[in-house]
């Protein structure tokens, strides 16, 4: 007689999986840069705006088909979401920065500003900030 193995899960009680939550930082990322609501989301994957949520705070995890799905509605590759790619240290710095509330927001917005004396501005008021949080 054959019995099943029990598989244990390493995170099983530690909350979601590393993996699960940094796919789903992609997927969010992704949706952000696109400009695209978590609804919007929800309504091309045919899922809850909440299911979306869980799926990036990567409390749920994206089956296979669901990341093929979620991949061509955010106009990339799975293998971008699943972050395949080789390992850039200037990317891996910057994404979890732009994974920030705001972040993506505050980089737009400073793409639109034309006059580099606008750019300095904006950069001499931000470090006063970080001084200012820093005291």
């Amino acid at each position: 007689m054959q019995t099943s193995a029990t598989v244990v899960h390493p995170h099983a009680d530690q909350g979601p999986d590393p993996i699960d939550v940094k796919v789903g930082a992609r997927v969010r990322m992704r949706r952000k840069f696109l400009g695209m609501s978590q609804s919007d989301l929800a309504v091309r994957l045919g899922v809850s705006f909440q299911q979306v949520q869980k799926y990036e705070r990567g409390a749920n995890r994206i089956s296979a088909s669901m990341l093929v799905r979620t991949a061509t509605a955010l106009d990339t590759t799975v293998g971008w979401l699943v972050d395949e790619q080789t390992a850039d240290p200037v990317a891996d710095g910057i994404y979890p920065m732009l994974l920030t509330s705001g972040a993506l927001e505050l980089l737009t917005a400073y793409s639109k500003l034309t006059s580099g004396q606008s750019r300095q501005a904006v950069l001499t008021l931000v470090r006063a900030m970080i001084g200012e949080a820093a005291e």
